[in-house]
């Protein structure tokens, strides 16, 4: 099969596109033929081992995908055909892949693969962070970061399905903010004077915020009294400080989101999540965005694509 692989840690522009035997799954994993294979910000930063999972080289990437099972264990509740999400973690960057049962879910046809390989990184991120840490609750108000993005879509679509009543997308164009109202967003500012801009509606409840660098304060100041700034990511690069002054004057919360060390570290917790998810990709109140799309030759072309912050939706690879 065909297979993208980190060989060197120069970067996006030093993978490679290698010819590998399938992979052999194990007696609890599910074989996968990928259809589409989601693009995300840690594999930017795997290609120059700067993130803290960091397999021998060489290796696969890709840790989302969505595909057709090949095969699966007896008793797990696939069959050969089934359309399928899964979370492999590593490898899915290739034309199969294989995935944890419990980390395999069953996709709609009303789903496309495009954006079945779209739900679980982008869309459990997004639940943990506003339901499960940020206790979202029904007329709330949220301000989303970096809101034509995977994360960003995802974040405006679940805030609107558990019960937010009114959803500002923050892009840095006018043309990512037609995304973010696509999306579901009923408004969206640009970067430069946001926090005016918010001020002038009394503030909001909660800020997702999968960028941090200099606007960092300015979300705080943004916040309502018992607001909670959800600390998702630093896509712009720096990583903020806070003079905690400001969250005991304001009685307002800054709160880490770290979805993948949560989860995996806790068997089931992804399930559930899906769980709560299900109903709302069933009614098509969270439908992702899809971005740009590049076969497996193309994937230095997909991680500078995210590298460079020119992505809207969620980027993918299509073997």
């Amino acid at each position: 099969m065909k297979a993208v692989q980190i060989t060197s840690l120069d970067g996006p522009s030093a993978v490679e596109l290698v010819e590998l035997p399938s992979p052999e799954p194990a007696a609890n994993q599910v074989l996968i033929r990928v259809r589409a294979a989601g693009v995300a910000f840690p594999e930017v930063l795997q290609s120059r081992g700067l993130y803290q999972l960091k397999p021998d080289l060489p290796f696969t990437p890709g840790a989302e995908i969505a595909g057709e099972v090949i095969s699966a264990p007896d008793g797990s509740g696939f069959s050969p055909g089934d359309r399928v999400a899964a979370l492999c973690l590593l490898g899915g960057f290739a034309e199969e892949a294989v995935a944890q049962v419990d980390l395999t879910f069953p996709i709609p046809d009303s789903i496309s693969y495009e954006q079945g390989a779209a739900i679980v990184f982008n869309y459990g991120t997004a639940y943990f962070a506003l339901v499960e840490r940020g206790r979202l609750e029904a007329g709330e108000s949220v301000l989303v970061h970096g809101a034509a993005g995977g994360v960003g879509t995802a974040a405006i679509q679940v805030a609107k399905a558990f019960g937010a009543e009114r959803v500002i997308a923050v892009t840095s164009t006018p043309e990512k903010g037609a995304i973010a109202l696509q999306a579901g967003a009923d408004a969206f500012v640009l970067p430069d004077g946001f926090k005016d801009a918010v001020a002038e509606q009394g503030g909001v409840d909660i800020v997702v915020d999968p960028v941090g660098g200099d606007r960092f304060t300015d979300s705080l100041r943004s916040l309502k009294a018992d607001g909670r700034l959800l600390v998702i990511g630093f896509t712009a690069g720096e990583i903020p400080t806070v003079k905690v002054n400001r969250l005991l004057l304001n009685n307002v919360s800054v709160v880490g989101v770290g979805w993948g060390a949560y989860a995996l570290a806790r068997p089931g917790h992804v399930a559930k999540e899906w769980a709560a998810l299900a109903p709302h990709l069933e009614s098509g109140a969270l439908r992702p965005v899809v971005g740009p799309t590049f076969p497996l030759a193309q994937a230095t072309q997909a991680l500078l694509t995210l590298d460079e912050r020119r992505a809207t939706g969620k980027v993918l690879l299509l073997p």
